[in-house]
């Protein structure tokens, strides 16, 4: 059976103008979307490890000062995404808990592809936290696929 090679696609080739613009476009909405993505998904984690997630341990956990946590969990709140309680910690709400899965998932795709390429497990985690915000639909697929024929 021959295997089909890939078209080497041209290094100074120029896409049109509306290619470029969709790439741009979905560029930019990933990187609004990451930020989000990556404090639910942290969130449920602490709650699945210590039953509630504290400002105090995201900011740790995140590398970020309170602030800048307290800042984002008033973000989050209004887009209906977590509940916080006085003197308790942070909760997810059924859309925050179906949002953190869906990354978690996208997450641990992305992570058993880069392993199934040979990535270090170390390597593999710390690259999917960057991918698995800007990869496509149809190649997470395509990943997923990838991981079944394997097994």
């Amino acid at each position: 059976m021959k295997v089909k090679k890939a078209a080497a696609i041209p290094e100074s080739t120029l896409v049109d103008a509306d290619t470029h613009v969709e790439s741009f476009r979905q560029t930019r909405h990933n990187r609004r979307t990451e930020l989000v993505e990556d404090y639910v998904e942290l969130i449920a984690d602490l709650i699945a490890d210590r039953g509630e997630a504290r400002q105090v341990d995201i900011a740790q956990r995140l590398g970020v000062a309170q602030p800048t946590v307290a800042k984002m969990l008033k973000r989050l709140a209004a887009d209906g995404l977590i509940q916080q309680r006085p003197y308790r910690g942070v909760f997810l709400t059924e859309e925050g808990s179906s949002l953190a899965g869906k990354s978690r998932e996208r997450h641990q795709i992305v992570e058993n592809f880069l392993c199934a390429l040979g990535i270090s497990p170390e390597i593999a985690r710390v690259d999917a936290e960057g991918i698995e915000h800007h990869v496509s639909l149809e190649t997470l697929n395509a990943f997923r696929d990838f991981l079944k024929q394997r097994n």
